[in-house]
Formats: C-alpha cells, sequence, structure tokens
C-alpha cells in the first residue's frame, strides 16, 4: 500500500504516536534488513491502564452488564417458544449472541495494530473497519463512527425507557395489593418516578454512585435468591406447557432473548481495561466464560420460570411472586430500588456522548443551567414514552427487536464483511456466507420483532382507552 493509499486516521484519537510508512523497499536496499527486522507493532504493550482488571474481574464485569433485567424477563420469552423451543433458541441466540461479539473484538485488535493504536472502543473500530477495508469505502469511515455513536446513545436511552416501566410495574403491583382504594394506573406510577430520577441525574460525578451500585448488585443477589426459590417451589408437570409455541410469537421471544444476552456495549470498555486483553478470545476466554455462564443461567430461569407460571409469566418473572407473601412483596421493591439506581448508572452512557458534544462549544457560559436543561429534559422524555407504552413485556421486545439486534448482529457482522472484503473471507468465502446469515437473522428479528411488538402496544392503547371510557361512564352514572 503506498502512501497515498494508506487510509486516514486522524478522526481516531490516540496517545500513540504513529510512525511513518517506510513503503515499498527494494530487496536490495540497505534499510530493507531493518524494515524486515522491524518489530511489529503490539498495541497491548502499548496500553497505559491505571487500574488494569484482572481476568475475573472482568468476567464479573460482563455478568453484571447482561445478568440484569432481561433474565427476569426470560420466563415471558419462554411463553412465546414453548419449553423445548425456548431451550433450543436460548442457545442459538446465545451463540450467535457470542460469536458476533468475538468478531468485533477481533477487529479491534487487527485494526489496532494497522492504526498504531493502544486500543479502540465500539464505534471507533466501526470506522476504523472501513478506514482500513475496501478503498471506495475508507471516506465513509468517519460519517459510521458518527453514527455508531449516536445509534448506542439512542439504544441506552430506550433501555432507560425499559427501566422506568419496570419501576412503575412493581410499585403498582405492591401498592395496589395494600391499597386497594387506591388504585392508581400503571401510566401514573411512571410518571411518579420523574422527580425522584431527574434529582438522581443531576450527580455528575459517577463515584458518588459507587456506593449505592454496590448496595444495587449485593439486593440483586438477594432478588434472585427469593425469585428462583418460588419459581421451584411446587413445579408443575412439564406436560402442562407447551413444547412449542405458535410460530407468530417467535419474534418476541427472539427480540427478548437478544435484549437480555446482548452486552455489546459493554465489551469494548471491559476488553480496553484488561490487565491481560489476550485472555478476553479464545478458549476458554473471558468472554465465552462469561457467556456459558449467561446461557445457562438464562436458560434455567426461563425454563423454570414458564414451567411455573405459564402463559401468566410478566415482562418480569418478580412481578409473578404471590401478591399475599410479604417476602415476596418485599422482593418487589427491592428490585424497584434496585434498578431506580441502575437507571442513574446506564443514564451515564448517553450523557458521555452528550458531554464530548458539550465540548465543542466555544464559551462555557451557563454550563451548569444547560447540564440540568439536558438531563432533565432526557429523564422527562424516557418517563413520557414509558407512560405511553407501559407493557413491560412488549417494551423489552421492541427494544430488542429494534436496537440490539442493529447493534448485537448486523453492525458486527457488517463492519466484518467489510474489514475481509480485500483481505479474504477464508476457504470457499465461508465468512462471507456466514456474516449473510446473521445479518437476516438480524433483519428478520428486527422486522418481525418489531411488528408484532407494534401490533402489541396498539392493542393495549386501545384497551386502556376503553378502560377509561368505561371508567367514566361509571362515574358519570354513579352521579345520577
Amino acid at each position: 500500500m503506498s502512501q497515498k493509499e494508506k487510509p486516514a486516521i486522524d478522526n481516531f484519537n490516540s496517545t500513540a504516536e504513529l510512525t511513518s510508512n517506510p513503503g515499498f523497499q527494494s530487496s536490495l536496499s540497505i534499510a530493507s534488513k531493518d524494515v524486515i527486522n522491524e518489530k511489529a507493532y503490539n498495541p497491548f504493550e502499548h496500553r497505559q491502564v491505571e487500574h488494569p482488571t484482572t481476568t475475573v474481574g472482568a468476567i464479573a464485569h460482563i455478568l453484571k452488564a447482561c445478568i440484569g433485567t432481561g433474565v427476569l424477563a426470560m420466563p415471558a420469552a419462554f411463553k412465546n417458544a414453548g419449553l423445548l423451543a425456548g431451550v433450543i433458541g436460548t442457545v442459538f441466540a446465545g451463540f450467535v449472541c457470542t460469536h458476533t461479539v468475538q468478531m468485533v473484538v477481533t477487529i479491534s485488535q487487527q485494526v489496532c495494530v494497522e492504526a498504531k493504536k493502544p486500543s479502540m472502543s465500539f464505534a471507533e473500530t466501526c470506522g476504523a473497519s472501513f478506514e482500513y477495508g475496501p478503498k471506495r469505502l475508507r471516506p465513509w469511515g468517519n460519517f459510521v463512527k458518527t453514527l455508531i455513536d449516536y445509534s448506542m446513545a439512542v439504544t441506552y436511552l430506550s433501555v432507560l425507557c425499559v427501566y422506568v416501566v419496570f419501576i412503575g410495574s412493581s410499585c403498582k403491583e405492591v401498592l395496589d395489593y395494600y391499597y386497594p382504594g387506591y388504585i392508581l394506573s400503571i401510566q401514573t406510577y411512571c410518571v411518579l418516578t420523574l422527580v425522584p430520577l431527574a434529582l438522581l441525574c443531576q450527580i455528575r460525578n459517577l463515584k458518588y454512585l459507587v456506593p449505592f451500585s454496590a448496595l444495587a448488585n449485593a439486593l440483586l443477589v438477594v432478588v434472585f435468591g427469593i425469585t428462583l426459590y418460588y419459581v421451584f417451589v411446587d413445579l408443575p408437570p412439564i406436560s402442562e406447557r407447551e413444547m412449542v409455541a405458535n410460530v407468530n410469537q417467535w419474534p418476541l421471544f427472539m427480540s427478548t432473548v437478544i435484549f437480555a444476552m446482548e452486552g455489546i456495549g459493554v465489551v469494548m470498555p471491559v476488553e480496553n481495561e484488561m490487565k491481560n486483553p489476550q485472555r478476553f478470545l479464545g478458549c476458554p476466554g473471558v468472554w465465552n466464560v462469561s457467556m456459558v455462564i449467561v446461557i445457562t443461567l438464562f436458560g434455567i430461569v426461563g425454563f423454570f420460570g414458564y414451567l411455573q407460571f405459564g402463559d401468566l409469566a410478566k415482562g418480569s418473572v418478580t412481578l409473578n411472586l404471590p401478591e399475599g407473601d410479604m417476602i415476596a412483596q418485599a422482593t418487589k421493591v427491592i428490585m424497584a430500588v434496585v434498578i431506580f439506581f441502575s437507571y442513574a448508572l446506564q443514564f451515564y452512557v448517553p450523557m458521555e456522548f452528550i458531554g464530548r458534544l458539550l465540548q465543542r462549544r466555544q464559551s462555557n457560559s451557563y454550563e451548569n443551567v444547560i447540564q440540568v436543561g439536558i438531563r432533565t429534559t432526557i429523564v422527562t422524555g424516557t418517563v413520557a414514552i414509558a407512560a405511553a407504552f407501559p407493557n413491560l413485556e412488549l417494551v423489552i421486545s421492541f427494544v430488542g427487536a429494534i436496537f440490539f439486534s442493529t447493534l448485537g448482529l448486523l453492525i458486527p457482522a457488517t463492519i466484518d464483511t467489510v474489514y475481509h472484503w480485500e483481505k479474504g473471507f477464508g476457504i470457499f468465502k465461508y465468512r462471507l456466507y456466514k456474516n449473510i446469515i446473521i445479518c437476516l437473522i438480524s433483519i428478520i428479528a428486527l422486522i418481525s420483532g418489531a411488528y408484532v411488538s407494534i401490533l402489541g402496544m396498539i392493542e393495549d392503547f386501545s384497551h386502556s382507552e376503553i378502560e377509561l371510557e368505561d371508567h367514566n361512564s361509571t362515574d358519570s352514572t354513579l352521579m345520577y
């Protein structure tokens, strides 16, 4: 590759100095010996991490990111697939999600060598795959990087909407039981979260949330323990549940599983902070070990949760816990608290991107006013969307179908194809055909999952309007 053909990488920030391209050297050149003996750039040797993460710590971070509200939605996912189809589908989805992340990390490590950069984020990796791909696509590198940045921000904003619905649903379950005379709608409970969430998200330094995060993690373990106890008590026979559900429901299953398992947003930060990043991939490897644990846990919770609650399984299995049990009701409240603090942590993902955009301002005037305004607006927006579509199961399915199937499946397969377009796709072009299959899976999950979820949301919205009209007519009759 000549100097003119070497892609520009000015769009990527780097702490490493870029060496000049020596260009083509004749075999008779005196300098050729130095070129041949020059040691290849090793990005791992140039990473300067103040507090590197151990291998065990990296596994813990990935498990923390993947095991959250998603695992609690697995019984509802199995409801849309059946016991047998749910197990097969969970293993299949887990395998695909594991492989797509491996593709992203592999490409990131390879382009780091070419760009002579110690590490890259997910967005930078996507942009660099174009920069170091086919010549015609190289000018698109910066656009792709920016597009992925915006997509990541929107994706995590959608996750915040799921969190609001989860908090509102949990509070409604408990308060409706203990205060039957003051039953409020789920929309009302979502709106009531606005002020507490807006105040919590005004905290700009993440370190002040560390104690709350630690408390939330401890409480999450308690919630899982209590929930699994109720799941395994007095299990009905397997014959009472469907082995394979109606095909029309499968899109909801797939999009929910993708939402639950996909951890594309946390993978590159974990790999970049590892003390021994070469241990992230491979067998056993940090990522493979983590995903085996995740797939196993998700399969167990989904299988036995659906076996226990059947078609009554809700968007979070905690909502199926018995209403008359004090411990079960306390579990719902604890889980709402966990998600409340998790909202603040997830909030920092889009705010970090917005903060980088604000740094481009030429003036720092009204900085506090702008920060407060943006943070309050984001929280208000997520609460408003959650109140408009408060069905937790359908919201999770919709977010998984639209955002996580795109970022977690479609984008990795696309950048892998672009990066290897001129480098070769292997024997019989297996890599190309494999990526095409992944893209098709992503598109099918996106279209079918979004379609079924939207239909369900419209139906729920219609039912809500009918119930509201009936309630108003009843009140009018009582007045007369």
